[in-house]
């Protein structure tokens, strides 16, 4: 206990504290923000640049013969078409893409929105589900969390119902497949890199 009261005193000592926020950009998207702090030696330095999104899960999901059910879709960011697990937004009961400050906004029950998500991007279903870990998404710049699941003995159960953002194909891949890739940077989500890593060593736990 006394151990655990010093590390938290130290952390204090650490924090900076936000005297001013200007939202640049604040739609139903994203709240993006250029902030000044106040370090601890008092002294102030702006711009810090961040942005508030929504929370998410990530599954990993394997079918009844341990396959992992994997998407191909387009990311932006890097320009190229990817191969990751199944993942998506939780929902905010007002549509708002971001977690933002206020406390009355309601979101998606984490578990739920796996199970949703999982559905509607690949059509499967699962009745053995595993939280793995929740974890700050990019705790540099973002404020929203990445919550890890593992669905196992996934069966093909329902018609895939994408939005209108999403285009995207199914991919059923060998797990020696998927190790090759993530050797190769091939698996290009950090994320979801880190969630197979999580789901293997569960997995070798339970087959032990």
């Amino acid at each position: 206990m006394e151990q655990d009261n010093a590390l938290k005193s130290g952390a204090d000592e650490l924090k900076w504290e936000c005297i001013s926020t200007e939202h640049i950009v604040r739609d139903e998207w994203i709240d993006f923000r250029r902030c000044a702090y106040r370090f601890p030696d008092g002294s102030v330095f702006e711009p810090f640049y961040n942005y508030s999104r929504r929370d998410y899960v990530v599954i990993v999901a394997t079918d009844t013969e341990g396959n992992y059910l994997c998407v191909k879709q387009f990311r932006q960011g890097i320009g190229k078409v990817t191969t990751e697990f199944p993942a998506g937004g939780m929902e905010r009961k007002d549509g708002k893409q971001y977690r933002a400050d206020d406390s009355d906004v309601i979101f998606e029950d984490p578990l739920k929105a796996a199970k949703r998500e999982l559905r509607e991007e690949t059509g499967y279903g699962s009745d053995e589900w595993t939280h793995l870990l929740t974890i700050p998404s990019n705790a540099t710049i973002a404020d929203n969390y990445a919550y890890i699941y593992m669905a196992r003995n996934c069966k093909k159960v329902y018609d895939r119902d994408l939005d209108d953002t999403e285009f995207l194909n199914v991919e059923v891949i060998k797990p020696n497949e998927l190790e090759k890739m993530v050797n190769a940077g091939q698996f290009q989500q950090s994320v979801h890199v880190m969630a197979w890593l999580l789901a293997i060593n569960r997995i070798g736990q339970y087959d032990d």
